[in-house]
């Protein structure tokens, strides 16, 4: 027999209203980490210069190395005359000198060194050029398809453009693939090296809203803008926004953004991982009933003022015929949300149920035709 039921309801809507938050910001993005919810797209997709955010791509590509192996924190670099010239923020490493690449990496992410940049981009792929085309590279198997680096440092370079959403998206994979050492450099509030003491670009550091990165840019053709990520609880978004006049704007637009993720939204655990679901009956088995559990957690994001129009629906045969094993999938949990359909999630056997005796079994199936339970 098909079991099927209402768990519960809850709102959910995430059609959000064109006036809900008002952005200067010519483009902007916003997406919950935990549950991957866009809270926000306004011409995410809008080609537009990437200015010093692309240096978040830089760091990536400097992880990957130390990760692989193929370099070291400790490892000294040669500043070439190029980088020492390279104009615009600099870290002021000096010429013919050797730079260990932890400082460099310091002089990226919170200096936004050009100077730096080159220098790791030379002693890493031998040319900036062909560093730029393995940050392309790299950013385009992200999924970042619509970006394209031509340079380590974010200088203008013309056909040198990225989109709000592939910078998050970047973002998000700095975050995921290198959680450590993204804890370790981009909450780093100063560095000094050469006795110029620097503090970080990131405007949101003392605003209480959790932000712990990520990297700020600025040109005079694309404006201001920063890739920000920021933690409350157990809930990290990720914003940008970029095309500002000025470095106030730039400042007041993502407090507002990132306050209005935080406050706006709410994430709504609805089960976790192994959480039993439901208790159900068993055929000719060694236990008379059998837990089913959620095969994942499930997380949804939705707006703290709406509470109706999602269903959560749990489908299942009922009685299951033993043997059953752990990680059996015997039925789906449906969750429908309005605005963005049904969404599935297996439900499994949550413990092993061996077949019964034979007199057992036949003194059950008696029961459960006599009285539909089993015999006790």
């Amino acid at each position: 027999m098909k079991h099927f039921f209402i768990l519960f309801s809850l709102f959910v809507t995430l059609a959000i209203p064109a006036n809900a938050i008002e952005l200067q910001a010519p483009q902007a993005y916003m997406v919950d980490l935990e549950t991957g919810v866009v809270l926000l797209d306004k011409n995410a997709e809008q080609p537009m210069a990437p200015s010093s955010m692309l240096k978040i791509m830089t760091a990536y590509l400097v992880f990957e190395r130390l990760k692989s192996g193929d370099t070291k924190l400790d490892d000294l670099l040669n500043v070439s005359k190029k980088a020492w010239q390279t104009e615009g923020s600099r870290m002021f490493v000096n010429v013919d000198s050797q730079v260990n690449l932890e400082d460099l990496l310091k002089g990226v992410i919170v200096q936004s060194g050009n100077d730096a940049c080159v220098v790791l981009a030379e002693a890493l792929s031998g040319t900036e050029d062909a560093f730029a085309e393995e940050m392309t590279r790299k950013s385009h198997e992200m999924g970042a398809k619509n970006t394209t680096f031509l340079n380590s440092t974010g200088l203008p370079a013309e056909g040198q453009l990225t989109t709000a959403k592939d910078l998050a998206l970047i973002a998000e994979r700095t975050i995921r693939d290198f959680p450590e050492q993204y804890a370790k450099y981009y909450p780093l509030q100063e560095f000094t090296y050469n006795k110029i003491k620097q503090a970080n670009r990131n405007p949101l550091f003392n605003k209480n809203i959790g932000a712990d990165g990520m990297k700020t840019g600025h040109t005079d053709a694309g404006g201001y803008g920063i890739v920000a990520s920021a933690k409350q609880g157990t809930r990290r978004i990720i914003a940008v926004v970029n095309g500002l006049p000025s470095a106030k704007d730039r400042e007041q637009d993502a407090v507002a953004l990132l306050n209005w993720g935080f406050n706006y939204f709410k994430n709504y655990k609805i089960f976790g991982k192994g959480d039993v679901v439901d208790v159900v009956d068993v055929w000719g088995g060694t236990e008379k009933t059998v837990p089913l559990v959620s095969s994942q957690d499930i997380i949804m994001t939705l707006p703290r003022n709406q509470r109706k129009d999602l269903q959560v629906k749990v489908s299942y045969d009922t009685p299951l015929a033993a043997p059953l094993k752990a990680g059996d999938q015997v039925g789906i949990i449906e969750i429908t949300v309005p605005t963005k359909g049904v969404q599935t999630v297996p439900l499994y056997v949550g413990k092993e149920v061996d077949r019964a005796w034979f007199h057992q079994r036949i003194a059950n199936s008696i029961s459960y035709l006599l009285f539909g339970k089993h015999k006790s």
